[in-house]
């Protein structure tokens, strides 16, 4: 899901991974919980400018242009728990680090476990050629032109 608004290159950026695909029927009520906390996060009183979206059905971003006004830490804990309600909310699992996420060649996205991940690499289903997502990203910017890269240009290679 998409949202209009739009932010410089610059915005810092977190991306949470659930571990499977997110059912297409919890996406608006997910997307609406992320625009309203988004519209209402705050640092010290002060609006933040930020967004927040669902992407692929798997990765929920935020996003804030801190150009402004800056994300203060008491501001980052309050959207580390606004995402620890969201999955309890919705039964999703954003905060597991050992998973990853690839496109294979038909362009289907699948999301593994590490130890899948790697036995992946070894039966050759997935090559330094596979499309993975960088998870790890820190800017709107490298979300636009970052988020997708091969296998061999990524943490991920090392990882295998």
């Amino acid at each position: 899901m998409t949202e209009t608004k739009i932010l410089p290159d610059t915005a810092r950026l977190w991306v949470y991974q659930n571990t499977e695909a997110i059912a297409d029927e919890k996406i608006p009520a997910i997307a609406s919980a992320l625009s309203d906390f988004a519209a209402n996060w705050q640092s010290h009183n002060h609006p933040l400018d930020a967004l927040g979206q669902v992407l692929h059905n798997r990765f929920v971003i935020l996003a804030v242009d801190e150009t402004r006004e800056e994300a203060s830490g008491c501001s980052i804990d309050t959207s580390v728990h606004f995402m620890r309600d969201l999955e309890r909310t919705f039964g999703l699992d954003l905060f597991n680090r050992m998973f990853f996420s690839y496109r294979d060649t038909n362009g289907a996205i699948y999301t593994v476990d590490h130890q899948a991940f790697s036995r992946l690499f070894a039966e050759g289903k997935i090559t330094d050629e596979t499309i993975v997502f960088d998870t790890m990203i820190k800017t709107y910017g490298d979300l636009q032109h970052n988020f997708e890269k091969p296998l061999k240009a990524s943490w991920h290679k090392r990882m295998v």
